[in-house]
């Protein structure tokens, strides 16, 4: 049975910030079991106002992370499966022409909620792909010269099969560039894996799952993450990292000003955890690798989970390299 949502002060504190968060993932850990960090990070984006691209094989339980979290946040939800057949339209919405009154009136596609997910997006053709991009930078979508709010709190979590895979289109920069955070679940350990064989009933996991936020208690600690304090020398310590990546010899592209902001805004979110209203190096560092490893360019021809890999190695030599400020 869902439980009310507790709403937390209009300006919550630090300790009332991190244990909304922990509530939010310890549900999300019913359905999802034996990934504490990853549900972590979802969580740790969810609060900066970012977007999640999960990025897997089948079946490791992306789709239901997404559907977990809608439901543990008490946000609308809505599943789009992209195809190689999947309009612009389908996803957006269209202008529907009534007879009666001889008008036509924009009827909203499935985006229009708090939370979407967008399931195998590189299934889809390029076209439909950018149809996500307004939306995920600017919170609206435009069409036949009509701007469109959509409902806030706004997320899309979306999953990408790997680009080996048959009938997936790579996806392009741009909107790459438009996630926050890019992570992989992975397998269950064998332990986990053998207990959900003993423990599975038929029940569906998400059963399981309690609503114990609210789209208000979300904007309110998406208000909160955004206000900490982010000291210069913070602040000189991101940009030194994109810097780095900007001149190193194995990138033939390094971090872009909307990824320094991206780098900024996890990092406030990420020091909730510990209950701090400021941003530390080590905040920094945390979500370095799932911040920055989609938007850096290899030099190398590498593809696939060898480029991922490749990049998060890189990322975590310049941040060794880089000195943090005390």
């Amino acid at each position: 049975m869902n439980q009310p949502a507790r709403a937390l002060s209009p300006v919550p504190s630090p300790a009332n910030a991190r244990s909304a968060m922990e509530r939010i993932a310890t549900e999300l850990g019913r359905a999802v079991q034996g990934k504490p960090t990853q549900l972590q990070l979802v969580v740790t984006s969810l609060v900066a106002g970012g977007h999640v691209l999960l990025e897997d094989v089948p079946g490791v339980g992306k789709t239901t992370l997404a559907e977990a979290l809608a439901k543990a946040c008490g946000l609308s939800f809505a599943r789009i499966q992209f195809t190689a057949d999947l309009m612009p339209s389908d996803v957006l919405g269209a202008q529907v022409f009534h007879a009666q009154t001889a008008t036509f009136q924009f009827r909203p596609g499935p985006l229009f909620r708090q939370l979407v997910l967008a399931d195998e997006l590189n299934r889809a053709p390029p076209r439909t792909q950018s149809a996500l991009l307004e939306a995920m930078a600017q919170g609206q979508v435009s069409l036949d010269g009509a701007t469109h709010a959509l409902p806030g709190p706004f997320s899309v979590v979306a999953t990408q099969n790997p680009v080996d895979f048959s009938g997936t289109y790579p996806l392009p920069d741009s909107q790459l560039d438009r996630f926050m955070v890019r992570m992989s679940l992975g397998h269950p350990t064998p332990e986990v894996e053998a207990g959900l064989l003993v423990t599975r009933d038929g029940t569906p996991p998400l059963d399981a799952v309690a609503t114990v936020s609210g789209p208000e208690e979300l904007a309110s600690l998406r208000a909160y993450a955004a206000a900490l304090r982010l000291d210069a020398s913070v602040a000189d310590y991101v940009v030194r990292l994109a810097t780095a990546t900007r001149s190193h010899g194995d990138l033939d592209r390094g971090a872009s000003t909307r990824a320094v902001l991206a780098l900024g805004a996890a990092a406030r979110a990420n020091a909730l955890w510990e209950a701090r209203d400021f941003v530390t190096p080590g905040d920094v560092r945390a979500v370095l690798v799932p911040c920055w490893s989609h938007r850096v360019l290899l030099r190398s021809a590498v593809q696939g989970v060898s480029a991922r890999d490749e990049a998060a190695h890189l990322l975590e030599e310049i941040a060794r390299k880089v000195p943090a400020p005390r």
